[in-house]
């Protein structure tokens, strides 16, 4: 009883990393800049995300930039793009596979058969959580890079925005949820490699006995 709760309590967590990893990918405030000016009436916010980038000004209006052009992106952008959705779709199979391997449904077969779901969930949690952390790291690392470089204006630095720590938090969550699925399994397997059952074998005892039903039937 006290695993399954663990495997449910590791599938909410799972959630939300899938909800905070496709937020993550989707957002368009992955380095924002905030510019006032002299006057703080006409001050803008430049955000920039993997797809779009978009300038909201203190007037109220909001204009947003698809990204088109692939090959004219940094290396840093290309790399978050699709290692993103790379651990969006491990992530959505890792929600699947679990569903079906948990305890507390009734899908999968026997137990086995379910351990091994598990196992396999789990492991799709941990690639997702992987990659969900590389590019988010890289991501800060050129930010950071970049605004304590002397040489590039202020009004061209940028600071990590929401959508970074929303990365970092959804890997965290997918990464805790992986290995709590994958140690449930491990640990069920290694009890049974560590403790197998007990065979009871009495050959000796029936053959006594029958030796013995035979003497008295010659007496």
């Amino acid at each position: 009883m006290a695993s399954a709760s663990l495997q449910f309590f590791a599938f909410i967590l799972a959630l939300f990393g899938v909800f905070g990893d496709i937020a993550a990918t989707l957002l368009p405030n992955w380095k924002v800049n905030a510019d006032v000016g002299s006057n703080i009436i006409t001050a803008i916010t430049q955000m920039q995300g993997l797809w779009m980038d978009c300038t909201w000004y203190s007037t109220g209006m909001f204009s947003c930039t698809l990204k088109y052009s692939i090959l004219s992106l940094p290396v840093y952008i290309q790399a978050a793009r699709s290692t993103m959705v790379l651990s969006c779709i491990l992530s959505a199979f890792g929600i699947c596979i679990t569903t079906v391997g948990m305890k507390c449904t009734r899908l999968g077969g026997d137990t086995d058969s379910k351990n091994n779901a598990c196992f396999a969930g789990g492991i799709c949690f941990i690639l997702a959580g992987i990659f969900g952390l590389v590019p988010t790291c890289w991501y800060t690392r050129e930010i950071i890079s970049n605004f304590l470089d002397q040489t590039i204006p202020e009004s061209s630095k940028h600071e990590p925005g929401g959508a970074v720590y929303t990365g970092f938090i959804s890997a965290g969550f997918l990464l805790i949820a992986g290995v709590i699925f994958c140690s449930s399994c491990f640990k069920r397997q290694q009890g049974a490699w560590i403790y197998p059952p007990k065979q009871h074998h009495f050959p000796s005892t029936e053959q006594e006995s029958n030796a013995g039903y035979s003497l008295k039937d010659y007496v």
